[in-house]
């Protein structure tokens, strides 16, 4: 027979099961759009001198190879075009671009609950990159990635909470055709998700196609301009200081579409950027800066999302090394550029040039991706499932990615100092009156879940309970945990009348 609850016991038991419901959005411990800006290596001096180096390289140096159209746009503006083909920016021109640029930018998701407001320092994770393999955790293989491959990512995604948007991760290498291959892409990522999409284009002709399906999914092209759900990832420059014609020619067409952009300059430190640090960031400003004049030159205040995204070389090798610390590093400092132009930017976090997820890849994920989160960077690429220096995406790594974020966020939120926080009343009634300590006392009761945040598949057990549970192990029970989202049907699908629109004007290859 149980033993009686006492009336206190009983109490307790309510309070506690009212401590540990669900909460409401504003009160979660972590969430989309924390304000972060905690941590800042550069100085208020090293920053101004990043500035003024930058201008000085525009003005002085200028980008190659802009399109005739890019040409036209800029040197309208202010831009001067040199006898050696060098498009030259002086700091004026750049100065006021970016006094105009557009610094509220809100990213739609396809549900308004998922849209992303970029001012300031709020801080959101999600997926990107282009892998083309993806790992099998447990045979530890790479297999080119399929178009499946990537949809399964896009489904996984949606359904974990501290993934706020998703940027292609994978290529579908089973494509063989460019078009095809891009809006397929689309397709398979629209189709997973409800939040917020990233993509890439390889010809400006395939972004026209995508935004006549994007008007399809939308309703109407009105209601796709009115909230556009998909950015395009536009690799605008090809680093030291040249203009990218084909990718230029994308963004363009995506301008006149009404998609965001965002600015992505991805400079090798090293190898196709400064090896110095400080050095990389100056370019990586210098590239960008030139990408918003032109997005500014062809619509002003266009959405545009400033992509300082330069990468870290092993100088042993010259091969990438995306878990670095100096990787970790040089996004922080990029972020604190962000900030300093108020500018809404992204850039790359969270990779791992381990093969596998194992205590390498865990290290080196999480040193980047709490540093830029606590650095205030708006947007955080590739911060889950990604291997191999971005060679390789990982289904299991994406969920274990969702855990790990987790905790940084945390970090990201920092610690509140108020008066019920200090605390002081609590130790009194505890030391003086109470029990002794704080197990049962209502502060801990009602912080259980709006400052503490628990993993959904990290073990915190003791090692006799783990024992006693047949010693689970992580890739396990990620890999049950993809199977279960997986067997869940997709949310984001789109109605039948919809799908069949698209699925007769475009070879679709997924099936319906």
């Amino acid at each position: 027979m149980n033993a009686p609850v006492s009336r206190r016991s009983g109490g307790r038991a309510a309070r506690h099961a009212a401590h540990t419901a669900p909460l409401a959005e504003h009160l979660r411990p972590v969430r989309p759009g924390l304000t972060g800006g905690h941590f800042a290596p550069l100085s208020a001096a090293d920053l101004d001198r990043i500035h003024h180096a930058a201008l000085a390289a525009l003005e002085q140096i200028g980008l190659a190879n802009a399109p005739a159209s890019g040409i036209r746009a800029m040197t309208a503006a202010g831009a001067i075009l040199g006898d050696d083909g060098r498009l030259r920016f002086p700091a004026a021109l750049v100065e006021d671009t970016i006094a105009r640029a557009n610094r509220h930018v809100t990213l739609c998701g396809r549900d308004p609950r998922h849209d992303l407001d970029l001012s300031g320092t709020r801080v959101h994770f999600g997926t990107a990159g282009a892998a083309v393999h993806l790992v099998d955790a447990a045979t530890g293989t790479y297999a080119e990635s399929t178009l499946q491959d990537l949809y399964d990512a896009t489904r996984i995604a949606d359904r974990l909470d501290n993934i706020h948007f998703v940027q292609r991760p994978m290529v579908a290498r089973d494509i063989p055709d460019p078009r095809e291959m891009d809006l397929n892409t689309l397709y398979a990522c629209c189709a997973g998700t409800t939040k917020h999409v990233g993509t890439s284009f390889s010809e400006a002709a395939f972004a026209r196609d995508a935004l006549r399906m994007l008007h399809l999914i939308a309703g109407t092209e009105t209601a796709w301009r009115a909230r556009p759900f998909v950015s395009n990832s536009n690799c605008f420059v090809v680093p030291p200081m040249k203009f990218a014609l084909e990718s230029c020619e994308v963004m363009e067409a995506c301008i006149e579409g009404g998609m965001p952009v965002l600015l992505l300059s991805a400079g090798q430190a090293g190898a196709t950027a400064p090896a110095s640090i400080a050095g990389a960031i100056v370019q990586a400003v210098a590239e960008c800066l030139a990408g918003l004049v032109y997005v500014n030159a062809i619509r002003p205040g266009h959405p545009a999302i400033f992509g300082t995204w330069p990468f870290v070389s092993d100088l042993r090798t010259g091969a990438m090394s995306g878990g670095s610390g100096e990787q970790a590093l040089l996004t922080a400092g990029c972020a604190q550029m962000h900030r300093y132009y108020d500018l809404p930017g992204g850039a790359a976090a969270g990779i791992a040039d381990a093969k596998l997820p194992d205590m390498q890849a865990g290290w080196e994920q999480m040193c980047s991706n709490v540093l830029a989160g606590a650095s205030g960077l708006n947007m955080v690429y590739e911060a889950a499932g990604m291997h191999a220096s971005l060679l390789g995406f990982c289904h299991e790594s994406l969920i274990l990615g969702d855990d790990l974020i987790g905790q940084a966020l945390r970090c990201v939120r920092g610690i509140e100092v108020t008066e019920d926080a200090l605390s002081l009343e609590v130790i009194r009634a505890t030391c003086l009156d109470g029990p002794g300590h704080y197990l049962g006392s209502e502060q801990t009761l009602s912080l259980m879940q709006t400052d503490y945040v628990y993993p959904n598949l990290g073990d915190r057990s003791s090692p006799k309970e783990w024992a006693e549970r047949g010693q689970p192990n992580l890739i396990a029970a990620a890999t049950a945990r993809k199977i279960a989202l997986l067997a869940r049907p997709s949310t984001a699908r789109f109605d039948p009348m919809t799908d069949r629109a698209i699925r007769a004007a475009f070879p679709i290859h997924l099936p319906a």
